[in-house]
C-alpha cells in the first residue's frame, strides 16, 4: 500500500489532490502545504462515530435545556474573559508568543480550583521535576492537582480515564501525537486529530480542558485555522515582553461575549491581577505637555482609559511619513486628512507618529476625537489640560458623532479624577455626569479644538 498525498490549506483546512497558490475554498494565497496522509487498508472499517452508537435525529423540543454549568477558576480577570467562569464540558484554546505567561496562568488556577476538583496538568514540554520546581516558584501545592509529562496522545486519554480529573490542562498541542498517524507531532494533522480526540473527551465525560497553543511568526495561532474553530474559546495573551503587563483577549467564545479585556502584571511569583486597568495605563503620565490626550473606550463591560500621544515634525521626505502603534494606520490616515481639511492645519508637509501607551489597541470609534486632539496639540505645541478627556468619533465632513455607553464611560472619566471631559452635542442631553465632571459640548472638530487647546 503506498501513502496518499493530499494538500491542506492551513488557513480553512481544505484538501487539494494537488498544490495551488491560492486555496480554492477560502481564496487564501500560499496556504497550500503537502501532507502525506497513512495508507489504508482495503476494506478497513471506517471510522466510528465521535460520539459513539448509533444517534437519531430529535426535534428541538424534545432535547433537554439545562442550564450552563461554571465554576469560578479563582482568576477574576480570567473569569471575566470567559464569560463569569469556566464553562463545564468546554474546550479553551489558550495562544500566545514564547514567554507571555500562557503556562504560567494556567498553573497559578489550579491552586485555587483544587480546592474542590481535580486538576490533570499535561505537559509534553516539561518534565515532572520541571514542573515540581515551577510550582514551587509560584506557590502552587494542592493534593489535587496531579501532573503527567506525556506526548502520546493515547496513553494521554488513558490516564485520563483512570484519574478521572474535572479540569485537564495540556501544555502543548503542539507537542501531542497520535500513534495511529505517520506525520511529525506539530504537523497538519497530528494537531487536528488531537484536536478532535480532546473534544471527543470533554463533549462525552464533561471534563473541562484547557489548551495551550503555540504561535507562528504571523502572531496566529500554529498549525490549521480548523483549529480555532473546532474549540469553544480562543483565548490570546498580548503584551510586549519587555514590559509586565500582559492583556488577555476573547478571539472567540460560545458561552460569553469576545469584547472582554482581562489585565495582568508579571511579578516574581507569577501573574498579578491588575483590577483598575485605567490607574496602570495613565501611570507616569507627563503633565502640560503638548502631543497627549486621554481617550476612555469600552472593553466589554469595563470601561478603560488610555493615553494617546502625538508627534508632528516637519518632514525631510518627498512623502511624509505617518506611523502608528495601538491605533489602525488607515482609521489614523483618515483622521489627518480630515484634520488637514476641516480643522485648517497643514499636515500634508508634516510627518506624524501617533502610539497609545501600555500596549492597549484602539479599536472602536470612540478613540477618534482622542487622536485627532493629540495630533493637533502636537502641530500648535500647545498642551491639553490634564484635567480633561476626550470621547466622540469624526466624522468625514468635521462633525462629532454620538458613542454608546457613554454615561458609563464619563463615571469611569470622573472616578479618575478628571473634571472636564470633551462629549458630543448630539444625545448627550439626557446625560447625568458624576459630580465634579464639567460636559464640554461640540458639535464639529472645530469647536473641540478651540475648547480643548
Amino acid at each position: 500500500m503506498k501513502s496518499k498525498t493530499i494538500y491542506y490549506c492551513t488557513s480553512c483546512g481544505a484538501e487539494t489532490m494537488k498544490w495551488q497558490g491560492r486555496c480554492p475554498a477560502c481564496g487564501a494565497w500560499n496556504t497550500v502545504v503537502e501532507h502525506t496522509a497513512a495508507p489504508t487498508a482495503p476494506g478497513a472499517p471506517r471510522a466510528a462515530s465521535p460520539v459513539g452508537g448509533s444517534r437519531r435525529p430529535k426535534r428541538l423540543r424534545e432535547v433537554e435545556g439545562t442550564d450552563e454549568l461554571r465554576f469560578s477558576t479563582g482568576s477574576g480577570e480570567l473569569d471575566r474573559v470567559l464569560g463569569g467562569g469556566a464553562v463545564q464540558g468546554s474546550l479553551v484554546l489558550v495562544g500566545g508568543a514564547p514567554g507571555i505567561g500562557k503556562s504560567t496562568l494556567l498553573l497559578q488556577i489550579c491552586n485555587f480550583v483544587c480546592r474542590e476538583r481535580t486538576v490533570l496538568y499535561v505537559s509534553g514540554e516539561e518534565s515532572e521535576r520541571q514542573l515540581k520546581l515551577r510550582a514551587q516558584r509560584l506557590q502552587v501545592e494542592s493534593e489535587q492537582l496531579l501532573v503527567l509529562a506525556e506526548t502520546n496522545m493515547g496513553e494521554l486519554l488513558r490516564q485520563v480515564e483512570t484519574a478521572a480529573p474535572d479540569l485537564l490542562i495540556v501544555d502543548s498541542i503542539q507537542t501531542l501525537y497520535d500513534p495511529e498517524s505517520d506525520s511529525a507531532p506539530g504537523s497538519i494533522s497530528q494537531v487536528k486529530n488531537c484536536t478532535m480526540a480532546l473534544m471527543r473527551l470533554c463533549k462525552t465525560t464533561g471534563v473541562t480542558v484547557f489548551v495551550v497553543g503555540h504561535v507562528n511568526k504571523e502572531g496566529a495561532i500554529a498549525g490549521p485555522k480548523v483549529l480555532e474553530h473546532m474549540v469553544d474559546c480562543v483565548l490570546y495573551f498580548e503584551g510586549d515582553r519587555s514590559t509586565s503587563y500582559r492583556l488577555l483577549r476573547a478571539e472567540k467564545n460560545r458561552f460569553g461575549s469576545t469584547n472582554e479585556l482581562g489585565v495582568f502584571e508579571m511579578a516574581d511569583t507569577g501573574l498579578r491581577e491588575v483590577p483598575n486597568p485605567s490607574e496602570m495605563l495613565l501611570a507616569g503620565r507627563p503633565l502640560k505637555t503638548p502631543g497627549t490626550c486621554v481617550a476612555c473606550v469600552v472593553e466589554g463591560t469595563r470601561p478603560v482609559l488610555a493615553e494617546v500621544q502625538a508627534l508632528v515634525t516637519h518632514t525631510t521626505f518627498n512623502v511624509p511619513r505617518r506611523t502608528t502603534d495601538g491605533f489602525d494606520f488607515n482609521r489614523a490616515a483618515l483622521l489627518l486628512a480630515v484634520l488637514e481639511k476641516r480643522g485648517g492645519m497643514s499636515l500634508s508637509t508634516c510627518d506624524a507618529y501617533i502610539n497609545v501607551i501600555g500596549g492597549l489597541r484602539l479599536d472602536e470609534p470612540a478613540a477618534d476625537l482622542p487622536v485627532v486632539l493629540a495630533v493637533a496639540s502636537s502641530f500648535r505645541d500647545s498642551p491639553v489640560a490634564d484635567t480633561l478627556a476626550a470621547v466622540g468619533e469624526v466624522g468625514l465632513t468635521g462633525e462629532i458623532r454620538a458613542v454608546s455607553q457613554l454615561e458609563q464611560r464619563l463615571h469611569e472619566i470622573g472616578r479618575m479624577g478628571f473634571t472636564q471631559c470633551i462629549v458630543p452635542r448630539q444625545g448627550s442631553d439626557q446625560l447625568r455626569p458624576p459630580a465634579g465632571l464639567e460636559l464640554l459640548r461640540v458639535r464639529n472638530l472645530r469647536e473641540a479644538i478651540a475648547v480643548a487647546l
